[in-house]
């Protein structure tokens, strides 16, 4: 079993640049062995090459002291502490909510209370989902309760005022819901201690509350699971109803509506009382005022003045650096891990290396698809469903990495997965330790791309290796003169500036060599600053979760979420091929088409007899056509010229059509009887003299290494390669 785990501060770095590693020894020894080995084949668990890892000298070779480092989950938000709220006596409070967990125990709104609950007060849910206030003594916090729980998911306006002078409390609850199932109205009368110090000790937080020093994650407790909207607080204690922002008390009303694709939280009022969130909670969502006009929030963002708050999200673990590596000149271009060891299972903690500044070491590139690492990392739905048996169609495979995974929730999940409170999780973060983004493990899309890695070295070929994130910062010029760009096995999750920078290789007449399936799929969006990518799985799409109508467009950019599809860039009109069907029970091999007899596609076929079986073997699923496959479409936008050479076809019935391929329910799904059901390996030319080869399986790159690399998927992979770095342009057809 793994003991120890870790991550870095960046996922690629070039000569002269800087990297952090982070380490927390989970269990074992207190110590810890570090080394630095380049890995290529990655999977040692399956049938092939085994773990390929070759030790390279570095300044941080030997014993290392570890500690265990927590990671703080929940978000929040946090407003520093400034005069009016230092001199806070008397005091109201008002708030609208649309709780998601109400009967999940105590949970913050507002608070100012201190840690030890001397002073400052916390308006809350109490243990039964009722609106609570707690007010700070020297005994500790006096609460009172209306003990009327709220209805979850729906929006409700509540409040609290404190009177100093005479200790008077008042609580107050109204649903907005019209006809509510249950009434959680409620008016709530209570006396208080006398001359409290309601002001607090520190800042005044919302969704969390304080339980160290300081205004970090790992300082806040009781969270919140829900959205609330327009918080205001006044210095005087007023009757129930909403605090005018123009009352001469005011000391704060913050406007959700403002600054939404960032981390401000910005204050309305005549303090200027700003302040910001912690954890990404999730922006861009429906509020109060919603009505289903506008979808957009950027057209109405008085509509989406809310922020959906959870206790178990996370941008960033916050581990302390504990060895750093300065990458010498001269080191290859490639995928590399710092090894750690003490005792148990060796953890990897990978990065890629970049050549030079300003220059190449290889006519080829190869695109690591981290995008689409971190949004199945930490993936757990084959522990968790009742139905991923049916699913996949076989018994689903366990390797310790899940076993280690299971046992620490707070290493967040992947975009597949749920909140505690049911919404589905919409950001994924690379500042953690991402568990299935390392040798010999279940993340198809990380372990067999070690697969194309282990082949290219088995036949001595040079390949530069850039990332998704540089994509997402570099643009085009990730891949400025470079002859051949290579993908992984499944390039699932782009941005529009990836999307962008590959298409314009292309464009300037770049050979592409598409490697897997199901590529290019769903639109996310990159934070700004942070290694985060946010999805939005709006309308359609083979989905474990749907967004909230009227939440499909994306906080950070402002675009349209979901499928590219959906915004009418499809996959086929940049590979050829789009997504078709996906099953997990066996592989199929390829058979050659007439076309692929076609001078102009001739050279794939090199060493391949005419009714050469292709690729019925494979270390996944058995074969070069799984999991999940792609299909030529005219109609989606496939190029007329393009050239279908071979295809896999045969499936059972446990390989489906996809959903967007079904305007209606249609008894027509399985791979055995419909002839939607396969991959089309695909072939065609572009006008400034390159070229796009598909080939349109996940599993494809997972028949590289059978046989010692000595088979007819490497053969044509080879022969592909070997005419997609001659510089001799290709001609497009006749006509």
């Amino acid at each position: 079993m793994k003991t120890i785990a870790g991550y870095t501060d960046r996922i690629s770095v070039r000569p002269g640049e800087t990297i952090a590693f982070k380490v927390s020894v989970e269990s074992g020894p207190a110590t810890y062995r570090a080394s630095l080995v380049r890995l290529f084949n990655v999977d040692g668990h399956r049938e092939g090459p085994g773990l390929q890892e070759r030790r390279v000298p570095a300044a941080f070779d030997g014993e290392h002291q570890g500690r265990l480092q927590p990671i703080p989950n929940g978000s929040c938000a946090v407003i520093p502490r400034g005069a009016p709220l230092e001199g806070l006596g008397s005091f109201t409070v008002a708030l609208a909510l649309w709780p998601t967990t109400p009967d999940r125990g105590r949970q913050t709104l507002v608070s100012t209370l201190s840690p030890d609950a001397s002073s400052g007060f916390a308006l809350e849910l109490d243990e039964a989902g009722a609106l609570a206030l707690a007010l700070g003594t020297a005994a500790g916090a006096w609460r009172t309760t209306t003990g009327v729980p709220l209805l979850a998911r729906e929006w409700i306006t509540v409040g609290a005022s404190y009177d100093v002078a005479s200790g008077a409390v008042r609580l107050w609850q109204r649903p907005r819901r019209r006809y509510p199932l249950r009434d959680s109205h409620a008016d709530h009368a209570a006396t208080a201690p006398r001359d409290l110090a309601t002001a607090g000790d520190g800042d005044l937080t919302f969704a969390a509350r304080r339980r160290g020093d300081g205004s970090t994650r790992a300082a806040m407790t009781g969270h919140y699971n829900g959205k609330l909207e327009a918080p205001r607080l006044a210095a005087r204690a007023l009757p129930p109803g909403p605090v005018a922002v123009d009352d001469p008390a005011l000391v704060g009303a913050w406007d959700f509506s403002l600054d939404i694709a960032g981390e401000r939280i910005s204050d309305a009022g005549p303090h200027g009382l700003h302040g910001h969130t912690l954890n990404l909670p999730l922006r861009a969502v429906k509020g109060a005022a919603w009505t289903g006009q506008w979808h957009d929030w950027r057209a109405q963002p008085a509509h989406y003045a809310a922020i959906h708050f959870h206790d178990d999200d996370l941008a960033d673990a916050g581990w302390t650096t504990d060895f750093t590596f300065t990458v010498p000149d001269g080191l290859p271009s490639g995928l590399y891990a710092a090894r750690l060891e003490n005792g148990g299972e060796a953890e990897h903690v990978v990065f890629h290396v970049r050549p030079p500044q300003g220059r190449r070491t290889s006519d080829a590139v190869f695109l690591a698809s981290t995008a689409t690492y971190m949004a199945y990392g930490n993936y757990r739905v084959m522990n968790r469903s009742r139905l991923y048996e049916l699913y996949l169609g076989v018994l689903p495979e366990l390797v310790p990495s899940d076993l280690f995974l299971n046992e620490r929730p707070s290493y967040g999940d992947s975009l597949y997965s749920s909140h505690a409170d049911g919404s589905g999780n919409a950001l994924s973060t690379r500042l953690r330790p991402i568990v299935n983004m390392r040798p010999n493990t279940t993340l198809s899309a990380f372990n067999d791309d070690g697969f194309l890695l282990g082949w290219l070295d088995h036949i001595g070929q040079a390949v530069d290796v850039v990332t998704d994130e540089d994509l997402e910062r570099e643009g085009a010029a990730a891949l400025e003169g470079y002859r051949v760009l290579l993908t992984g096995n499944h390039p699932e999750y782009v941005s529009t500036a990836m999307w962008d920078a590959v298409q314009g290789f292309v464009d300037h007449g770049g050979r592409l060599a598409y490697l897997g399936g199901n590529g290019f799929f769903w639109r996310v969006a990159w934070h700004p600053t942070l290694p985060v990518i946010e999805l939005r799985r709006a309308e359609d799409g083979s989905r474990p979760w749907e967004a909230e109508p009227g939440e499909y467009y994306m906080a950070w950019n402002g675009e349209y979420g979901g499928m590219w599809r959906r915004g009418d860039r499809t996959p086929n009109q940049l590979l050829g091929t789009g997504f078709a069907a996906s099953g997990m029970d066996i592989g199929r091999p390829f058979r050659r088409r007439p076309e692929s007899f076609d001078p102009r596609a001739a050279f794939l076929f090199e060493g391949i007899g005419p009714d050469e079986v292709i690729g019925d073997f494979g270390l996944f699923l058995g074969g070069a056509g799984g999991y999940e496959l792609d299909r030529y479409d005219r109609l989606l936008g496939s190029p007329p010229h393009a050239l279908i050479v071979a295809e896999a076809t045969g499936f059972t019935d446990n390989m489906v059509v996809v959903k967007e391929d079904m305007p209606a329910t249609n008894w027509l799904l399985g791979g055995g009887d419909n002839p939607l059901v396969r991959a089309d390996m695909v072939f065609f030319e572009t006008p400034a003299g390159g070229a796009v080869f598909a080939a349109s399986s996940i599993s494809w790159s997972a028949a590289l290494p059978c046989k010692g690399f000595d088979n007819n998927v490497a053969r044509i992979t080879g022969n592909l390669l070997r005419r997609f770095l001659d510089p001799a342009p290709f001609l497009p057809p006749p006509g």
